[in-house]
């Protein structure tokens, strides 16, 4: 689909001017972004509005942990930008007024192929793996608040532009007025998240490990 000088959506078979379909719709039935690095999705997020966007219900630690997976493999994606707040007086906070700018990714269902999840303790880091047998880790109603994602990733059936209030895909509302997206499905190989918070209604890790590392993910 193309647009005309009037930027309405134009059938690049016909020529002729199509019906204009609602803002922030892909018109086509089946919309799929192959192998589109995923930090050029966080890219797209952070022209959005900060104030008033909702991050997780809890005050954050402000310690930035890293996530990695061979693959994810989600039904229901939801992503939007949010505001996550650390506790009072945090020493973590900085020059930030304890606030961190976030994009929020909501998946219905997940499974990850070897999950890597490491927190730097200055001089040491805490580590976790599990998922790297063949059963994967998995997750449902999963959340993501996160400043940096990267990964090749695929959707199908994409909406980009949505107002964050108005997302059916993940069960997840963000605040009305924010930029958002919403897919059936995501696929992200190589995935790599800088994040400040994780959810999960249920988040099964299969030969989990905890320990020490004098290096991280």
């Amino acid at each position: 689909m193309s647009l005309s000088a009037d930027n309405t959506p134009v059938n690049p078979e016909s020529g002729s001017t199509a019906e204009p379909v609602r803002r922030g719709r892909v018109r086509a039935r089946r919309a799929a972004v192959m192998a589109v690095p995923a930090t050029l999705v966080a890219a797209t997020l952070a022209v959005l509005t900060a104030e008033g966007a909702l991050g997780v219900q809890f005050a954050i630690s402000g310690m930035p942990f890293t996530v990695t997976a061979k693959e994810l493999n989600g039904t229901g994606f939801e992503q939007f930008g949010g505001l996550d707040n650390m506790a009072e007086n945090s020493p973590n906070a900085g020059d930030t007024g304890g606030q961190v700018l976030v994009v929020t990714s909501a998946i219905k269902n997940a499974t990850l192929d070897s999950l890597c999840q490491s927190v730097d303790l200055g001089g040491t880091n805490l580590l976790i793996t599990a998922g790297s047998g063949s059963t994967k880790v998995s997750a449902t109603d999963l959340t993501t608040d996160s400043t940096e994602l990267s990964g090749d990733a695929s959707f199908n059936n994409i909406e980009i532009g949505n107002d964050a209030s108005t997302l059916t895909k993940a069960g997840v509302k963000g605040p009305i007025g924010v930029f958002s997206q919403q897919a059936d499905t995501v696929h992200i190989a190589n995935l790599r998240q800088t994040n400040y918070a994780t959810t999960a209604a249920v988040f099964r890790l299969p030969g989990l490990k905890l320990r020490f590392s004098s290096s991280g993910c």
